[in-house]
């Protein structure tokens, strides 16, 4: 459906309040009522937006990737060096995991399993088309290297996804370790078991 500008601005403010929801109550225990409260609408209101809980969940996740695809992706496509463009690819992903303020991301790691259907496989068309980025990108980085692969580009790329996106369950900001000590001591940790060097 196509949307004016003006309802796609609204329509991301009921993202980021409802994955708000989500993440406090999970997908199973908010309701469509918890969330038009939330946002400030009536339920009717909220429906006039999205047509059910299943299709928000979807709108969430689509503009949680959104964020990434503009705030890590898009910041990164210009450099040209292999090695240097996945080492800010992945400090722009880790950033992103750990800012508890887009809980868009959080819902899309915690919640993915909730989404059906069609909508499921959107979503995963999207994740998969990263995955292939970062699997593309890391191969270019072992060619570079000029050393015989220590690790396929297909496990290295989960490996890092892995890592990166498990942040969200044990990190937290106000804690002792700081998102630059995670940041550099991911990036060493990745770089030593790709390439056998940081």
């Amino acid at each position: 459906m196509a949307r004016t500008p003006d309802a796609r601005k609204k329509l991301r403010e009921i993202c980021k309040v409802a994955a708000k929801v989500f993440y406090e109550k999970g997908y199973d225990g908010a309701s469509m009522q918890d969330i038009a409260e939330a946002v400030g609408l009536t339920k009717a209101g909220l429906y006039h937006h999205v047509s059910s809980k299943g299709t928000l969940l979807f709108e969430i996740m689509n503009y949680g990737m959104d964020i990434l695809d503009e705030t890590v992706l898009a910041k990164v496509k210009e450099i040209p060096d292999p090695r240097e463009r996945l080492r800010r690819t992945i400090l722009g992903h880790i950033d992103l995991v750990v800012r508890a303020r887009d809980m868009e991301i959080t819902v899309i790691l915690h919640e993915n399993r909730s989404l059906k259907g069609t909508l499921r496989k959107k979503i995963n068309a999207r994740k998969r088309a990263y995955i292939e980025y970062l699997e593309d990108l890391i191969a270019r980085v072992q060619e570079q290297s000029g050393m015989p692969p220590k690790l396929s580009p297909h496990i290295a790329a989960f490996a890092v996804l892995g890592m990166i996106n498990w942040l969200y369950q044990w990190y937290h900001m106000e804690g002792a370790v700081k998102e630059e000590e995670i940041s550099s001591a991911y990036v060493d940790f990745f770089f030593r078991g790709l390439l056998g060097n940081p």
